[in-house]
């Protein structure tokens, strides 16, 4: 098996920026993964300017760190190809497999203002797809798809310090507001696992229906929904019972999602790479109805949103495209042309 070597690509690959750019967007940063290449895009909202950089794995997540300070960045060797659950959908988001059992370094830490100096090279476990790190930022959790677990790398220490078993196929995984519980999405086993973040064990593991992708925390952490990438729609969860109270059906192939503004929820409709959606299904929170349908780019996967709440940016991963939209008015205000085939995405905000 090929090894991942510790030094990055250090040629950054300048873009042109958006067809459209509004100058009321925040002065922030906004990170893409892009599988169709291995490497992260950049894009600067004040300029519209996006810069993307060859990185030495084919990233499927970023995540910006609690400072604000580095970017890490998940992913396998550059050679072989996986998928959301084994539908081998290589356009549509598929992502490497190339990893050990004996956690090859596929885990970057990345300067955020020069993506090709990378601050430190870490251990990723088998197969990695989603990252988020622990609040003050020392711990990274990272779901191992074929491994159906979840790693704990210490960044202080350099190296995984647990194994969390899960359902099959761990894929995205998000953590609550309070820090206590993380919560992951099996597709393969139909079910979301919790994980308590002291004992670092699975304490449940719930029945969602098929094909989870995703979840996101509404910011009370009253609730998680989950995308249900093979019913077209979303399972609602029940923080404090542990089940589904709902589902909400939104676009086709719901693949992220992510609360912003409050109440509302955005959930990317990727569909598939023969039949692709273009659409972001919004949801009210509070009555748990979709509200709203934005239309962005083709195979709409990444979902995130700025601090304030004001603006949500999508990856368009069959369009090679990032698209903010308003969340005032649910309008897509500016389109960026990014590297190929995108998916994770990230946002920081700039001083």
């Amino acid at each position: 098996m090929l090894k991942l070597r510790p030094v990055l690509l250090a040629v950054a690959l300048a873009f042109s920026a958006s067809t459209i750019h509004a100058a009321s967007l925040p002065n922030g940063v906004v990170y893409s993964a892009n599988e169709g290449d291995g490497s992260v895009s950049k894009i600067v909202l004040s300029t519209g300017n996006v810069q993307t950089t060859p990185i030495s794995v084919v990233p499927h997540n970023v995540q910006i760190s609690p400072d604000g300070k580095t970017v890490l960045a998940v992913g396998t060797a550059k050679n072989n190809g996986g998928g959301h659950g084994g539908h081998g959908e290589k356009a549509a988001g598929a992502h490497s497999d190339g990893a050990d059992a004996h956690g090859d370094a596929g885990l970057l830490i990345l300067d955020v203002d020069q993506l090709d100096n990378v601050l430190q090279t870490l251990p990723s476990g088998d197969h990695p797809a989603h990252i988020v790190t622990s609040s003050d930022g020392r711990y990274a959790y990272i779901t191992n798809a074929d491994k159906d677990r979840v790693s704990v790398v210490d960044i202080q220490a350099k190296k995984i310090t647990a194994e969390i078993d899960t359902g099959s196929y761990p894929h995205g995984l998000r953590l609550s507001p309070s820090g206590l519980e993380l919560y992951v999405a099996n597709v393969t086993d139909n079910s979301a696992s919790v994980i308590d973040t002291k004992s670092l064990k699975e304490v449940a593991r719930i029945p969602v229906g098929k094909a989870p992708v995703q979840v996101a925390f509404t910011p009370d952490g009253k609730q998680v929904y989950v995308s249900l990438r093979d019913e077209n729609s979303v399972a609602v969860i029940d923080v404090d019972t542990r089940k589904v109270t709902n589902r909400i059906g939104v676009g086709r192939g719901p693949i992220q999602l992510y609360a912003a503004a409050g109440d509302t929820m955005y959930v990317a409709n990727q569909g598939s790479d023969t039949d692709p959606d273009n659409t972001v299904s919004v949801i009210d929170t509070t009555n748990q109805k979709v509200i709203g349908t934005v239309v962005t780019g083709k195979g709409a996967h990444g979902v995130v949103a700025s601090e304030d709440g004001k603006y949500v940016f999508i990856t368009n991963t069959l369009d090679n495209s990032v698209s903010a939209i308003d969340t005032s008015t649910h309008d897509v205000v500016a389109t960026y042309q990014v590297g190929p085939n995108p998916n994770g995405i990230t946002y920081r905000s700039a001083p």
